[in-house]
């Protein structure tokens, strides 16, 4: 079975696309959980309505994605976990994700990524363009040099291999995607498919524009490989 975590906040512009697309489509076995990072809006009305759990931060400080995504592995009972970010989707989930399990037959492999795009009817030019590039550097320093790069639209990994590295690192407000694949490259090897396809809003580089995001990713992510942590001490939420 696959566990589909997806950390929220304020999400409600994009979630109810994102799981009715999943339990409309999705017939493999599978469970998709929720973790919400106290949203104001009718996010947790429509998780509740879609996902098989649905998990709610209790902190005082505001919830960093990392640990939304480990409080919803903690409750996952795959063998396998997806993590998802809210305004992702999946094209013919049911194909594309027997694709994906299907390659964890092999024993070296500990982690997947998708070959990430801004959906249709939201991408420009730029996009299209900034996403060749960085697909490509993906498989690259993947693919070639298992060195663990990735983006956090989706990651997929066994959940022993999960729990054996600890998890996400939760005081990472940033660039938790990079550092865990840092430690899940000792256990094996790192893969980017070309043929699994996954699409988001690109809602961040549309607000704030490419010029800044690259240059938040880069600087975020030259800081974790050479200094062992992230540039930003915050993430600004983008809605």
């Amino acid at each position: 079975m696959i566990s589909i975590i997806i950390p929220t906040l304020n999400e409600e512009s994009v979630l109810e696309k994102t799981l009715k697309g999943l339990k409309a489509q999705l017939t493999i076995p599978h469970e998709i959980i929720i973790t919400d990072g106290k949203s104001t809006d009718k996010t947790i009305e429509i998780a509740n309505k879609y996902a098989d759990k649905v998990v709610t931060y209790e902190g005082v400080t505001r919830q960093t994605i990392a640990q939304g995504r480990n409080d919803g592995a903690k409750q996952a009972k795959g063998d396998l976990l997806i993590f998802l970010d809210a305004d992702c989707t999946i094209p013919n989930p049911d194909v594309t994700l027997t694709r994906a399990i299907k390659q964890f037959e092999d024993p070296k492999l500990v982690a997947l990524i998708a070959w990430i795009e801004v959906s249709k009817e939201n991408r420009t030019f730029a996009d299209w363009l900034v996403y060749t590039v960085f697909n490509s550097y993906l498989v690259l320093m993947n693919n070639v040099l298992n060195f663990g790069v990735s983006g956090g639209e989706f990651q997929m990994m066994r959940a022993a291999d999960f729990r054996t590295v600890g998890g996400f690192n939760e005081k990472l407000v940033a660039a938790e995607d990079v550092e865990l694949l840092s430690r899940l490259k000792k256990l094996g090897q790192l893969r980017i498919d070309p043929k699994l396809h996954v699409y988001h809003s690109g809602r961040r580089a549309h607000k704030i524009g490419w010029p800044r995001l690259l240059s938040q990713w880069f600087l975020n992510s030259f800081f974790m490989m050479f200094r062992g942590h992230a540039f930003h001490k915050e993430w600004k939420v983008i809605r």
